[in-house]
């Protein structure tokens, strides 16, 4: 079901039982793109207000919440959920099963492995100077590997690597790479212990 006030663009790929609810824009152009296409899995729901740019290619089961903002070029698995107000920028990987929550950025170049666990409000950033004439040349994405959680309210700099089912604890800072299997919290969060579960 794709609403009336939905726009779709027509490189967009819409695969069986896709709902697309009102305002939504898909397939959404961006400067200097060529022939990219939008593909977006089946059984997708794509809730209110969410714009999804061309070129992304996204698995089935997908699903976002309202005004979800989605760049260009990125690869999205299977059973992937993005909360209300998230923003994922251009040139992400996000792999099959990963839960982003609310209001959470995820900026260009950030992987996200297998069923990790983004929570509200967590911010990766990419720029390690920002505002400096050439930062478009150094940015450094974030690597989330395979089942980690990270808390509410988490930012995590620059070029970080965050260990397989690790746990950043909420409100921290890292700045630092974390390895598996082993809990972090703080500003600047620091082990606290390995994970016992």
């Amino acid at each position: 079901m794709i609403s009336d006030t939905a726009i779709i663009y027509p490189n967009v790929v819409i695969g069986k039982g896709v709902v697309i609810e009102d305002y939504c824009i898909i397939g959404l152009p961006f400067i200097g793109m060529e022939n990219d296409k939008t593909i977006i899995g089946d059984g997708s729901i794509i809730r209110s207000g969410t714009y999804i740019y061309a070129g992304n290619k996204i698995g089935k089961n997908f699903q976002t919440g309202n005004k979800v903002n989605i760049r260009e070029l990125n690869k999205i698995g299977d059973n992937v959920s993005i909360g209300t107000l998230s923003v994922i920028e251009h040139n992400v990987t996000i792999l099959n099963g990963v839960r982003i929550h609310s209001q959470a950025f995820i900026p260009e170049y950030t992987t996200l492995e297998d069923g990790c666990w983004i929570g509200p409000n967590v911010v990766i950033t990419n720029a390690l100077y920002p505002l400096h004439p050439q930062a478009k040349d150094h940015l450094r994405g974030v690597h989330i590997k395979h089942n980690a959680k990270i808390g509410a309210n988490v930012t995590i700099l620059p070029g970080i690597l965050i260990g397989a089912n690790s746990l950043i604890g909420a409100g921290s800072v890292v700045t630092k790479n974390v390895e598996d299997n082993v809990i972090v919290a703080g500003n600047v969060a620091k082990v606290l212990r390995k994970v016992d579960y």
